[in-house]
């Protein structure tokens, strides 16, 4: 299973997290976040992939932070439309775009962007945009049918690995973690985190 550690910003605690195993790390560039990343720069080991996380941005304001910061991936967790995200994939960005779920109809959104993103990335409805802390429950997405990969969030924290290993889907690649692995906001705890790996290790999930 791929692992997103999302909502990063001091420098110490990147590397202390990236050496737990991950893959993806995001960086929120949206300044309504407690999470709201102002660093100048972004060091991390070159393994590790850079998520730039926006919310309705400027594209042209969007595409110069990804440039300053040498991004990997561009995701979308606003109201970005499918094609937007497809203009932006047609010129070679990588899109991951977050849904947020709470019912049935939500899930049908997908089907507008399913050739217009790399990834969806799956996310508790809320009244703001993520960071709610809160699950939602994962058994909606039996009703997703579409043919891109998709990361799970919303609430991830390790009293929830037991459902997290019983729940399955064919387009499941990995999991987004973040408030549920914070000591503060934007501040990871990297024990929690490698014992989260560690156990789906052990699991062979």
């Amino acid at each position: 299973m791929l692992i997103k550690v999302c909502g990063m910003r001091d420098a110490n605690n990147m590397l202390d997290v990236a050496a737990c195993g991950i893959q993806w790390m995001g960086f929120i560039f949206y300044p309504q976040s407690p999470r709201y990343f102002q660093e100048t720069v972004i060091e991390v080991p070159d393994n590790i992939c850079k998520v730039g996380v926006f919310v309705n941005a400027d594209p042209a304001e969007m595409l110069s932070i990804y440039n300053r910061y040498k991004l990997d991936y561009l995701q979308l967790h606003g109201n970005e439309s499918p094609e937007l995200c497809r203009k932006l994939r047609e010129k070679g960005y990588k899109i991951i775009k977050a849904i947020s779920v709470s019912s049935e109809e939500d899930i049908r959104k997908t089907e507008a962007y399913e050739s217009a993103v790399d990834y969806f990335l799956f996310d508790t409805r809320c009244t703001g945009y993520g960071g709610s802390g809160q699950a939602f429950d994962w058994s909606v997405l039996k009703h997703y049918k579409g043919q891109t990969p998709f990361l799970l969030s919303g609430g991830i924290r390790l009293e929830l690995l037991p459902q997290l290993l019983r729940f399955s889907h064919p387009q499941l690649i990995g999991f987004d973690l973040n408030s549920g692995f914070e000591s503060a906001p934007g501040l990871k705890d990297a024990k929690r985190i490698q014992s989260f790996i560690n156990q789906l290790k052990q699991t062979n999930v």
